[in-house]
């Protein structure tokens, strides 16, 4: 097994372990899940009625306005959010909600993060320090 390391923008929350969930798709809190049930909601989005509850969500970038403070909040209170909220890209908004919502989040990371971690990898993110540290089975060559 080898561990691939990730460098990012210093982010926001608690270190956490987990399995990715990626797609290159964008990211909308409001229009791209069903907050209830806890899948992917939009019929066209990559991970469309993927679980994304206890998963390290990776994507590409942030989409969505100030609801989605109030919508993570929510789906951490509930037990229903993701662990992490990886993006290549996010805006000030999708910050100030993973802020709000206690959620742990990083972005602007040296590699496309999309492309370069692969859904059902073990991840531990430290968004403090910036990290993302993948532990994969599958042969680094491949990727």
């Amino acid at each position: 097994m080898t561990a691939l390391i990730f460098r990012g923008h210093p982010g926001i929350g608690t270190a956490v372990s987990g399995r990715a969930l990626v797609a290159a798709d964008n990211f909308s809190a409001r229009y791209d899940l069903d907050r209830t049930a806890g899948v992917f909601s939009r019929p066209t989005h990559a991970l469309y009625g993927e679980s994304y509850v206890g998963k390290v969500l990776i994507l590409n970038t942030a989409k969505g306005g100030v609801a989605t403070s109030w919508m993570l909040y929510d789906m951490v209170t509930r037990q229903m959010s993701p662990l992490a909220l990886l993006l290549n890209r996010a805006n000030p908004i999708m910050a100030q909600a993973a802020a709000f919502a206690g959620l742990a989040f990083s972005d602007r990371f040296d590699t496309d993060i999309t492309k370069a971690i692969h859904t059902g990898d073990q991840v531990d993110v430290r968004p403090q320090e910036g990290l993302v540290i993948v532990a994969s089975e599958s042969s680094t060559a491949a990727r």
